[in-house]
């Protein structure tokens, strides 16, 4: 090494004498050199390439990631479109059974309100067939009463009792007179 060292010295006289002027000592300068070399490739091996393998390895799963967010993304816009959807579909079955309900309580209150209707109608004619029979037994009370008081004010006017005889023809007489009242 001193040879290259002497070599360097010689040929080039300036850079000789500046090396000499900052007191370069070739043999050691050369095995720094060298020292630093080995470093650097074992730097380079043991350490640099690990943290280059380990930043792809992280690059590679950020990238990942990324696509399975993306991935992600889309499963979650199809699936509220799917819940849009079945939410549409659920109000369309939903005003469709609400308006099947409207049409069945529509048809119930018509049905009821005929029978209610019907039920009325049924009230109003017993009611007039038992105002019809109450009326036949007050004209026929009222005709034994005017009947009874007819012949009673003619034994009192006639001043003589009266057989039941002509009790029962005045009383048929009353009747018949009543009847075509």
């Amino acid at each position: 090494m001193e040879f290259a060292a002497l070599v360097l010295m010689s040929s080039g006289g300036e850079v000789g004498a500046i090396a000499q002027t900052f007191g370069v000592d070739w043999p050691h300068l050369i095995a720094q050199i060298i020292s630093f070399c080995i470093v650097c490739i074992l730097l380079h091996r043991f350490a640099y390439k690990p943290v280059l393998n380990m930043l792809s390895q992280r690059r590679q799963q950020i990238a990942q990631s990324l696509a399975d967010s993306e991935k992600i993304k889309a499963d979650l816009a199809r699936n509220e479109l799917d819940r849009q959807q079945l939410l549409a579909k659920a109000n369309a079955q939903a005003s469709q059974l609400i308006d099947e309900a409207h049409a069945a309580v529509a048809r119930v209150q018509q049905v009821e309100t005929q029978n209610a209707i019907r039920e009325a109608e049924q009230i109003v004619i017993k009611a007039r067939e038992a105002a019809g029979q109450e009326r036949a037994l007050m004209l026929a009370e009222l005709k034994g009463e005017v009947g009874r008081l007819v012949v009673q004010t003619t034994a009192t006017v006639a001043g003589k009792v009266l057989t039941d005889d002509d009790q029962r023809r005045l009383a048929e007489e009353t009747e018949k007179q009543l009847a075509t009242a």
